[in-house]
Order: structure tokens, then C-alpha cells, then sequence
């Protein structure tokens, strides 16, 4: 595995730290800790409200944070190396593992400031050429968060092949995962448990993807989008 490999798991799984560097990496593994929110609870609102966000990050992520460490036998790991042997990973371990990566990854790419809101042309063009219009792709993103039965994340991602590809995992599994149907490097996610949207959007999970786009931190997403380009997948 080279160093750009290894700048982008740190990027993807520290994302919200501004000092991305390999030492960090190196440095984060069990027992694992939850980080502070990145962005104000109340600043997605009304779109994800307030109360939601402090239930979403002080609670549920700290519980896969909890879970992890307390089912996790081995020291000195981290999320990567659970990641790449998650087909042999306890239920428990596995699922937490993915809830704590998933969510840090998704506090990420969140954004309410005006400008981080638009799509960067290098990426609009990539996206267009691979979907059609944007507008295909987030229709096509949209579909396959409500085709994804029961709990569950919707992705974009640059898989092994190098292609932009829109994938959906259950419960808390992602792409990064050995045995992930599509594998490949996530640049955007939604999380479709209820937990995220439901105290505003009760059953109307297609209404809660529809305004998602309205708090997409494009700016971060082309940040991954550029990084993913230049790496490969590990075995």
C-alpha cells in the first residue's frame, strides 16, 4: 500500500480534522473515541433539525463508539484493518465498527455555508458524463436510497475500476468493506436509518433525500472526489 492510499483512509476516516497527516493514521486505533461534531447541531436546520443532530452524534455514534471498544478483543486496531476482514468480524464488531466510520464520514460532508453549495465543474463534468445530467444522478442516488429495504446507507463512490457508481450497503456496512457487494472509495453518503430524519420526516424517507442535496458539502465531496482518483483498491 503506497502513502496516497494511506492519505486518503486518514482523509476519509478523520475527515473532520483539519490536520490530516500518515502519523495520525498510524495513531488511530482501539479504543476508539467519538469526535466533536464538526458543525453547529442547530446549523442544518430546518432541513435536519436540532435535536436531531445531538440525538444522531451524542448518542447513537457514541453508542457504536461504546460497543466497539467493548466487543473489540484485540488492541492496537484500527478501522482499516477491521474493514479489509470484515467478512470475518463478529456481527457486533463489524456493525459498530461501520457506525462509527459511517457516521464520522457523514458529519463530513455536511454543510449549511452558502459556499460549499455548489457542485465544482471538474466534478459536475465527470458526473454528466457518467449519469447524463446531475440531475439523472441525483434522481438515480435518490432511487437507490428508497430501494434500499429496512436500514441502510446510499453512497457515492469511485469504485475499483476507477468509475463514478452510486451503491447502497444495509445496516451499517460501506464500501471500504472486504466483502461490500460494490467496493470502492466513498465521496458521498446518506444515512437512510430513521434515526436520522424521522422526528421531522416521520415515514417520508423520499422527501428527506430530496432536501439532502440542500446540505451537501460540495466542497469537502470534490476534496474526496480528487483524492480517490489516484488509488487502488487493497485486496
Amino acid at each position: 500500500m503506497n502513502f496516497n492510499y494511506y492519505s486518503l483512509l486518514f482523509a476519509l476516516l478523520m475527515s473532520y480534522s483539519v490536520h490530516a497527516n500518515l502519523k495520525s493514521l498510524n495513531q488511530m486505533e482501539s479504543p476508539f473515541e467519538l469526535g466533536i461534531l464538526p458543525l453547529a447541531a442547530n446549523s442544518l436546520e430546518p432541513l435536519i433539525d436540532k435535536e436531531t443532530m445531538l440525538i444522531h452524534h451524542d448518542q447513537i455514534h457514541q453508542d457504536h463508539v461504546t460497543l466497539l471498544n467493548e466487543n473489540l478483543k484485540e488492541n492496537d486496531v484500527t478501522i482499516l484493518d477491521i474493514f479489509l476482514s470484515a467478512s470475518q468480524r463478529t456481527e457486533p464488531v463489524r456493525n459498530n465498527a461501520g457506525g462509527h466510520w459511517n457516521h464520522t464520514f457523514l458529519w463530513s460532508v455536511l454543510s449549511r455555508e452558502s459556499d460549499k453549495h455548489t457542485m465544482p465543474s471538474q466534478m459536475q463534468k465527470e458526473i454528466e458524463a457518467s449519469f447524463g445530467t446531475v440531475k439523472k444522478f441525483k434522481a438515480e442516488f435518490e432511487a437507490a436510497g428508497m430501494e434500499q429495504f429496512g436500514a441502510g446507507w446510499v453512497w457515492l463512490i469511485r469504485n475499483a475500476e476507477g468509475n463514478l457508481q452510486i451503491t447502497s450497503t444495509p445496516n451499517q456496512d460501506n464500501p471500504l468493506m472486504n466483502d461490500a457487494i460494490s467496493r470502492g472509495y466513498p465521496i458521498l453518503g446518506a444515512d437512510l436509518w430513521e434515526h436520522a430524519y424521522y422526528r421531522k420526516y416521520q415515514n417520508k424517507r423520499s422527501e428527506y433525500l430530496k432536501n439532502f442535496w440542500t446540505v451537501v458539502n460540495w466542497k469537502k465531496v470534490h476534496q474526496l472526489f480528487n483524492e480517490a482518483k489516484h488509488l487502488k483498491l487493497p485486496e
